[in-house]
Formats: structure tokens, sequence, C-alpha cells
């Protein structure tokens, strides 16, 4: 059987498949766009825009707040004008399918109509049936988004939940305490979330890490408040810019007398002192129960982020693994070269498994490698199809529809290749997509085929 014989067979039923979307940033009761910049203006597509010429490339007023109708109509009518240079992305493909499909609009968004665009996207921003009929439009059965966007907790029956209070492994540009400065904003406090990226004026914290002891009394108090409502898992992130070795306490105690001077070393030496006391106390509390999600190869710039990562860190973070097998880690991956390296990882260790496509691999030239990289290698108890790290649902559906077109390529060229059959095909895209995504995140083994 060709291609186009399979593909025929495989996309219009891959694309009727149920989904689990297991990393968002949706905010429950408020799943929708608040307005036409949430669609344009996510900040991929700014990233798309700044380069092309826009004058702006930092992201807009981020949650718990929202952008107000000033700033989002000024940062849309500063961007608009640059859209006719960046049609050709994966991006303005995901605004053409969102536009299209949800909105019925099907004409170049311009100075002259956007606002009409934007009235629509506003007057169904609280309409929570507009939200249902959006996910039932996806196929998305179930996401997980932060805790701290729970809100009131009126869309608990679709949400699940992952801590992202603090992140230790992060690097931010310009900054070598970061590791310090996240875990004493938590110490003593509720749970809110991270320091955003590129974050210009850190609030002062109420406590401070003196010493060595200090940090087993932070991470304490920082696990034993994590918000445990529907909560299935803690995010962070893993910066390459950061040395991860196993660092003594004499060592720890003399780097952070320099802390006003610190440079690259003392920051690897804080972030890797604080990431192992965590994931050691995470491991004792927690164990398998609450599954451990990372993002790697996205590395600081002055707005947004790289691509990069180095192969010293990803063998240091193959030994952090193997260090902690009681921790489920779940990667969600940034780099096409680093895949292949972390599908070695999924070979050896039982407690590794690869979510999706992030970030610098979310493009359709890109995710087809992946996939089929991950095909031949990994079992399907260890693939998680599908992530849209979405912070409005109209995203969701969006990369909802690029999953399903790409991995029904990936899976035809199989067919074509005789390595799979249309029926096998079939079952392995399911799994993935809903299957191994729900038992990972539910600690549970997959349903039997």
């Amino acid at each position: 059987m060709n291609k186009e014989q399979a593909l025929s067979q495989i996309e219009p039923q891959v694309e009727a498949m149920k989904l689990f979307d297991f990393h968002t940033h949706l905010v429950g009761g408020k799943l929708s766009a608040r307005g036409l910049h949430d669609i344009l203006l996510y900040h991929m597509g700014v990233s798309d825009l700044y380069p092309a010429g826009c004058p702006s490339g930092a992201r807009l007023t981020q949650y718990p707040d929202w952008p107000d109708k000033k700033e989002a109509h000024f940062r849309l009518k500063e961007a608009i004008p640059f859209l006719p240079r960046v049609v050709n992305t994966g991006i303005a493909w995901c605004n053409r399918i969102i536009l299209a499909d949800l909105y019925d609009w099907h004409q170049p968004v311009t100075l002259e109509n956007w606002e009409r665009l934007d009235a629509m996207v506003r007057e169904r921003a609280d309409d929570r049936a507009w939200h249902r009929e959006i996910m039932k439009r996806a196929r998305i059965e179930r996401f997980v988004t932060e805790t701290n966007r729970r809100g009131e907790g009126l869309d608990d029956d679709i949400l699940d939940y992952s801590v992202e209070w603090a992140f230790f492994t992060r690097a931010q540009w310009g900054e070598f305490d970061t590791a310090l400065y996240e875990l004493e904003k938590t110490w003593g406090e509720p749970a809110t979330g991270p320091s955003p990226i590129g974050m210009e004026n850190r609030p002062k914290t109420k406590k401070s890490i003196q010493k060595a002891a200090d940090v087993y009394d932070a991470v304490h108090w920082f696990i034993g408040h994590f918000p445990m409502k529907q909560t299935v898992s803690y995010a962070t992130h893993i910066s390459s810019d950061l040395d991860y070795t196993l660092v003594s306490e004499a060592e720890f105690e003399s780097a952070l007398k320099r802390r006003n001077q610190a440079g690259e070393k003392e920051r690897s030496i804080y972030a890797s002192y604080v990431n192992e006391v965590f994931l050691t106390e995470y491991e004792k509390k927690f164990g398998t129960s609450l599954a451990f999600q990372y993002t790697i190869c996205a590395d600081p710039l002055p707005f947004e982020t790289g691509s990069r990562i180095s192969q010293r860190t990803l063998g240091q973070v193959a030994d952090m693994m193997a260090r902690h097998p009681k921790i489920r880690f779940t990667v969600l991956e940034s780099s096409a070269h680093a895949n292949q390296s972390f599908c070695t990882f999924c070979r050896e260790l039982q407690n590794v498994a690869l979510c999706g496509v992030w970030w610098h691999n979310f493009f359709p030239a890109i995710m087809p490698r992946i996939m089929a990289e991950r095909l031949d290698m990994v079992s399907l108890n260890k693939q998680i199809g599908f992530f849209s790290d979405a912070y409005c649902i109209e995203w969701s559906y969006a990369k909802a529809v690029m999953i399903k077109k790409v991995l029904s390529r990936v899976l035809a060229e199989k067919v074509e290749l005789g390595q799979y059959d249309v029926e096998l095909a079939l079952h392995i895209a399911e799994t993935i997509l809903y299957d191994s995504s729900k038992a990972w995140n539910d600690n549970t083994e997959l349903p039997s085929p």
C-alpha cells in the first residue's frame, strides 16, 4: 500500500480520536481567549512577529492579571502590519485554523477589520458553553493545567492540575542566584507560580537562605504545602546553562558566601544543591504517585528562549533520572537533535516518558522526525502523544488539529514501508494520543488492546 492510500484510511480515523492534553496553562472558568490578542499574540506568535520587525518582543501582561483593552489593542495595532511577513510559518497556520474553524473568519487580519474580529472573540470569552464546544470539536477529553490557575474550580470536571510554583533549575537572563530566590519566595508563603521569564524586578522575600540547613527547611515547607486538589504532577524546567553536579554542604555554603558576586560557577552550585535536596525529598514523599514534568532544551534569550542543549547536560540529566528511580519523569523537550538521546534514556530507564512536542519543536517540518524516532525506539506506555502548552482553549484546538495531521502522515509512511499495517497504525495512534497519556497521568497501567 502506498502512502497516499494509507493516509486516506488513517487520517479520517485519527481526526476522530479523543485526546488527553497533558500540559496547558488554561484558567479554570475562563478557558477561552479574552480577545484577539490571546490568539494572534500567544507568546509563540510574538516570537514570529518580533524578528519580522514588530517593535515589541515581550509577552503581554501575564496571569493572574490580564491585559486590559488599552494594552491589548495597542499591541494588536502594533503587530498587525507585520502579519504578512509571517504568513509562511507554522504558527500562522495555527492562527488560520483557529480563525476559520472556530470564528468562521477566512480573510487576512488587517488594520481595517481587526476590531470586528476582536469583538467576536470578546463576545464569547465568558461563554462556558462555547468553551465546551471547542473542547468537543477538538475531541479533547481532559486537560492538565497549573494548580494556581484553578480559579474557583468551575472546570474541575475536565481539568487536572500540576504544581508550577518554583523553578530551581531554570536559568534567567543575567541572574546567578535564581535557584536560591525561587526557593526563598516559596518559604512560608502560599502557593503561587514561578517567576516569569525575563522578570525585571524581583519582589523581596520574607526569608533568605543563609546556610545549607535552610535549604532543607525551605524544601520541607515547599513540598509539604503543595496544593493537592486533583494534583497529578509537578512541573519545572531544566536549563542547559547549569552544570548539574553532586555538591557537598561545604561547597554550597562556601558559594553562598559569594552570593553578591555570584557568577556561572556559583549559579550551578546553588541550583545543583537545591535540586538534589528537592528531588530526594520529593521521591520520599510522593514516590511514583506524583509525576515530575520537566521542560528542557529552551534556554534564555532577552525575551524568550532559543533551542539548545549540551551533551554534558544530556548525560547529567540521564544520571539525575537514574539516581531517583521512584520518580516518574515526564520529559517535554524542545530540541530535535536531543530527541534521539532522550529516546535512548527511555529505553534504559523505566521511570522516563516523552511527552509531545514543545515550543521550538512544534513545527510541521520538525514533528515528523520526533514522532518517527519515538515510534521506532520507545514503548507505547512511554509515549505521551499530545500536549498543547496552550493559554487558551483555541490554541489547544489548533495544535490538536496539527498534531493529528502530522501523525497521520508519519503513520502512513510506516505503512508504506511495511513496518505497520493500517490496523496497527490506528491502534498506535489511539494509544499514544489518549491511553498512554491518561495512564501516565493517573499512574495506572495501559488498558489491554
